[in-house]
């Protein structure tokens, strides 16, 4: 009986082990995979170099700076890393220098660091660029920057540009947010374009090419290897792909949702957004915070597709000498109802509704606002906060912004 119990066991123990280890083909393949089934026809004879991080990868986990190195008939010869570095491993908004790759031996030249724009030295012998990131579909995230000032130093520098199309986290059907006023531009704000602006980074290098918005004008030579088996419709988790961190605090696929409804807020510093803690951007808190009556306004408002949990948590870093926080956690209960930026502005609206005295925005210190503003993409709909319009008002004129880009848009789109 003992001998049969343990067969038993050990043949649940193999089939769980084998459905642990064992991952169904990805619905989609990026544009990396698409590039290697055509056997880097793009690349082949070429001086290659590589805008990429830890994302940067096939849908079996291989770096695409291994695959271009190993690739037979590409020369690899330059890898360049965005904010965060080429590893992924430095803290947002903090310099990165270049080095040399110890893997590959290659020079890293760093794009978030002296210079946010690939120089004529560091192209120098280049024939393509290639960039391979993984966005997450909110304008304020640096690498979408990061793309255009690396076409116009490929414009310039009469160097062919290639983009490896990724999905969009949030789907390629969601446009919501401010547009960007073009007089507030900035490295978290670079193009006029919504706050999530429902493309792919593929797409959206497409319409910054011809929509003239490169320095002068300037057109660059680019080329976009497509996905295969995506759809706009796909969430993340339906994509069948691994999810590899963006940067430190965007862990998960579905953290990019937190991010549109809470990162506006961190902008300010005056209220925590989970960022210190293990969940960011999705906790709402400060020491001054009383969490039920949070919860209960922001309940009251009835936002679709979304729940807020009073809760307490001390941060562990950032915030960490402020000891105990009071908030509370936002929980998605149906995001095909979600408007994100509903939510961040309703709770912009309730921390100055519920708690007056500790108004979020007067407590900020000037270069907070700044920073607000920018990633808003202006200082409009601050002031019209703050001059008492309601969050209905905001967003109506919200989406009044976005009307002539749905209409530009439209024809850069590569999938259904």
């Amino acid at each position: 009986m003992l001998g049969v119990v343990c067969l038993t066991a050990l043949a649940m123990f193999w089939a769980f082990s084998q459905t642990a280890t064992s991952r169904k083909e990805p619905a989609v393949k990026p544009g990396i995979d698409v590039l290697r089934s055509r056997n880097f026809d793009v690349l082949q004879g070429k001086r290659v170099g590589l805008i990429t991080n830890p994302t940067g990868i096939t849908s079996d986990l291989q770096a695409t700076v291994d695959v271009l190195h190993n690739a037979t008939g590409v020369e690899l010869v330059a890898l360049f890393g965005p904010e965060h570095g080429i590893r992924g491993d430095t803290e947002g908004g903090k310099y990165v220098e270049n080095y040399t790759d110890s893997k590959t031996g290659l020079p890293v030249y760093s794009l978030y660091g002296r210079n946010r724009k690939p120089t004529k030295e560091m192209l120098r012998g280049i024939d393509v660029l290639v960039y391979d990131i993984q966005d997450i579909g909110a304008r304020s995230y640096t690498y979408i920057s990061t793309l255009g000032l690396a076409m116009e130093a490929a414009a310039q520098n009469d160097v062919t540009f290639v983009v490896l199309d990724r999905p969009n986290p949030l789907t390629g059907l969601r446009v919501e947010g401010p547009m960007l006023d073009p007089e507030f531009k900035s490295f978290i704000g670079m193009y006029p374009i919504p706050y999530v602006y429902g493309m792919t980074v593929g797409e959206l290098a497409e319409m910054i090419n011809m929509e003239g918005w490169l320095e002068n004008g300037a057109l660059c030579r680019l080329i976009v290897i497509p996905m295969e088996g995506w759809k706009r419709s796909m969430w993340w988790d339906e994509t069948g792909l691994v999810w590899v961190p963006t940067s430190p605090h965007i862990p998960r696929a579905e953290t990019a949702m937190f991010y549109v409804m809470t990162g506006l807020l961190g902008e300010l510093g005056t209220a925590n957004q989970g960022v210190g803690y293990t969940l960011p951007f999705e906790l709402v808190g400060g020491p001054w915070v009383h969490s039920e009556k949070l919860a209960d306004y922001l309940n009251s408002r009835r936002l679709g597709g979304v729940e807020f949990r009073p809760l307490s948590y001390k941060p562990f870093y950032f915030d960490t000498s402020n000891g105990r926080f009071h908030g509370v956690q936002i929980h998605v209960t149906d995001r095909e109802k979600l408007s994100m930026t509903a939510v961040q502005i309703t709770i912009l609206d309730a921390l100055r509704r519920v708690f007056p005295e500790k108004d979020i925005y007067e407590r900020a210190k000037p270069d907070r606002i700044n920073a607000f503003d920018k990633a808003v993409g202006s200082s409009e709909m601050r002031t019209a906060h703050q001059n008492g319009k309601s969050v209905e008002e905001l967003l109506r004129d919200i989406d009044q912004e976005r009307a002539l880009f749905m209409i530009k848009r439209e024809k850069y789109l590569l999938y259904e």
